[in-house]
């Protein structure tokens, strides 16, 4: 066995850290430990929002529906995903929130992954 493979299921091992697969949090031996990037599997029923916006972001950030119908509020700015792939990236200092307007899945990417931005602290991105 290699120990630098890891074979899972994003549904599964998002429970684990409130969504996040992939990043700093994770234990250095285990293959999904990264200082480069984070990436989160977010299982979000409808109705379902971030509790307050987040503010100071250091990281940049790409969000895909996988399903669903999801918003993501940015300043001045309301971005609908409704169709499978729609997408939406904001950079550093980009303050957001979001809200499940259906049962939604998306995957999100941030970069860098920031020591001090824990998956138990942030949990919904």
């Amino acid at each position: 066995m290699n120990d630098s493979v890891y074979v899972g299921n994003a549904g599964k091992d998002a429970v684990l850290d409130r969504g996040w697969i992939l990043g700093h949090f994770k234990g250095v031996d285990d293959p999904r430990h990264s200082e480069v990037v984070e990436i989160k599997w977010g299982v979000h029923p409808r109705g379902d929002e971030r509790s307050k916006w987040v503010e100071g972001e250091e990281r940049t950030a790409l969000l895909v529906l996988v399903g669903g119908r999801f918003r993501v509020e940015l300043p001045g700015r309301s971005v609908l995903l409704e169709e499978q792939g729609d997408y939406v990236v904001w950079g550093r200092g980009v303050d957001h929130s979001w809200f499940a307007e259906e049962d939604s899945v998306v995957l999100t990417v941030r970069w860098p992954s920031v020591p001090g931005y824990a998956a138990a602290e942030d949990g919904k991105t």
